[in-house]
């Protein structure tokens, strides 16, 4: 499987291919048996997930993808902590300076958090409001917005429209192609196969941890035998 810059790569397949343990493994909560992990022409395979998260990945679980009792405002602060070592441990703060990026100024946070509640603006009127008050779309939302904090380069979310209302589905779906627009290299992984097909430039259909078809999100959708066994007919 491969992700080129500026693309939307859809993942879908039925309950227990692979699908979460992919992205999973790719940002480092699950150490892969076999096989090489490459982002941006460096090896990766391995590394915990916030070194990956310095590097330029991003991560939206499909659960627990926020902090409820805090406000909006607070967690998209939580979201710019590996630009706030004074928040770190020690050993973070090393590797901070050694291969992060630049520390925010006050300035530029407050710009960032600008430029995610632009995209975001029904977040704007509720940003000291807590994030457990939300709506699931809302909620869903907030994980997105503090993913953006720090500018990724591949953000890889699981499951985003789970559970969500068909009307809140299409807003969400609608706010990730928003976020490929701006520049964000995009893995979907996504039950809403049709769905996440559209907006995709080029999808896989894993089965039992293979990839069985890949292709452009639009040849998936035309393809009878992708149709009959995975979209319904």
């Amino acid at each position: 499987m491969y992700v080129d810059s500026g693309e939307i790569v859809t993942v879908i397949g039925p309950n227990g291919a692979g699908k979460s343990t992919l992205i999973k493994t790719v940002i480092g909560l699950l150490e892969p048996r076999a096989g090489r992990i490459t982002f941006a022409g460096q090896e990766i395979t391995g590394m915990a997930p916030e070194h990956l998260v310095l590097r330029g990945l991003a991560y939206v679980p499909q659960s627990n993808n926020i902090f409820p009792s805090m406000s909006v405002y607070e967690n998209l602060e939580m979201g710019a902590i590996a630009r706030r070592p004074g928040w770190l441990t020690r050993a973070h703060r090393a590797l901070l300076r050694s291969e992060g990026p630049p520390r925010y100024s006050k300035d530029e946070f407050q710009e960032r958090i600008a430029h995610v509640l632009a995209v975001f603006p029904n977040l704007a009127t509720k940003v000291r409001e807590k994030a457990s008050l939300l709506s699931g779309g809302e909620q869903q939302m907030v994980a997105l917005a503090k993913t953006l904090i720090l500018e990724p380069q591949l953000l890889l979310i699981d499951e985003p429209s789970a559970g969500l209302a068909p009307k809140l589905v299409e807003n969400i779906f609608a706010k990730i192609a928003e976020i490929n627009g701006h520049g964000t290299s995009i893995v979907l992984v996504e039950q809403n196969a049709r769905r996440a097909l559209k907006i995709a430039h080029r999808g896989y259909v894993l089965e039992t941890g293979t990839n069985r078809f890949e292709g452009t999100g639009e040849a998936l959708l035309r393809d009878p035998e992708v149709g009959r066994l995975y979209l319904g007919g």
